[in-house]
């Protein structure tokens, strides 16, 4: 194997990782708002 594969084959893996690591990321589900905030929304707004 040449150096050039092996780098490329490195660089291919690091990608292969964080695609997996921000795939990870977040919550699943409707967002919910805090239990001890009052929900704002939906709000209305004035018209001139």
């Amino acid at each position: 194997m040449t150096p050039r594969t092996l780098n490329l084959g490195r660089s291919l893996i690091i990608a292969m990782l964080l695609a997996v690591g921000l795939a990870a990321c977040g919550k699943e589900g409707p967002p919910v708002p805090p239990e001890d905030e009052p929900v704002t929304y939906p709000r209305t707004y004035p018209t001139r």
